[in-house]
């Protein structure tokens, strides 16, 4: 009798613990990776009773995602484009949105490579590429968006169309020179820090693109566990990590 009672206890026990931990889906923009893993790991130390999981790829293809009915309840992107996307929609608690980080956009090439470029547009980049340029996906990626505005604003662009490789997301580009399937590659300066095979060329002119802001927001309706994941992402502690993996934040 005895046994029994106290089995039953254990159950209920379990039950209510179970009961009690809740969870968030974080949607996030695939340059962030690295920094929000590590955000993540140390908020769950901090708030066990709630799990996180993240899901990372290009903040166009997790904002089609979510618009298709994804599970998602926190989304950090790497541009407004697709954050604006989303609250036009209705889809974002608009009033959770906040600017999180920023990033700078940069020129690498595999290590080992001689290539030395000048960022002016009297510079013929195309004719010193010895192989492919690798970078987001022009049209939707937010780090091909922001590579390809680049290059037209040193006259780039027309000379280097025919040898450009488009990638799903920047990791992906990042992956390519590494592998030094590209002989050069366009992403973000905190990419560039996240791999030892690659070496940093160049960085884009301030004013050859436009500002590279990573927007916060709560999918619509927003929950708590949520909210506090968000505030976490804002705090000191997490704005420690960002600075490691080579954000800037956002104020």
């Amino acid at each position: 009798m005895i046994r029994s009672y106290c089995l039953g206890v254990c159950l209920f026990l379990m039950v209510q613990t179970v009961a009690a931990e809740e969870k968030v889906v974080l949607y996030a923009a695939s340059s962030t990776g690295s920094a929000i893993r590590d955000v993540v790991a140390q908020f769950q130390r901090i708030v066990p009773d709630i799990k996180v999981k993240v899901s990372f790829a290009a903040s166009s293809t997790l904002a089609k995602q979510i618009e298709a009915g994804a599970p998602a309840q926190l989304y950090v992107a790497a541009n407004p484009a697709w954050m604006d996307y989303l609250q036009v929609r209705g889809l974002i608690d608009a009033a959770t949105r906040q600017n999180l980080l920023s990033n700078r956009l940069v020129l690498i090439a595999p290590n080992g490579s001689d290539i030395k470029v000048k960022m002016q547009s009297s510079f013929d980049f195309a004719g010193r590429l010895q192989g492919r340029l690798c970078l987001g996906e022009p049209a939707h990626v937010p780090a091909g968006i922001y590579a390809k505005q680049a290059l037209q604003a040193l006259g780039w662009w027309p000379s280097l169309q025919s040898n450009i490789v488009a990638a799903k997301d920047v990791r992906a580009a990042l992956v390519f020179v590494a592998r030094g399937e590209c002989a050069a590659g366009v992403v973000y300066a905190s990419d560039a820090g996240a791999s030892k095979q690659v070496s940093l060329l160049a960085e884009f002119p301030v004013g050859s693109h436009s500002a590279i802001i990573y927007p916060v927001a709560a999918i619509a309706p927003a929950s708590e566990a949520a909210i506090r994941l968000l505030n976490y992402l804002r705090s000191p502690q997490a704005a420690a990590i960002f600075r490691k993996y080579g954000f800037r934040i956002q104020e």
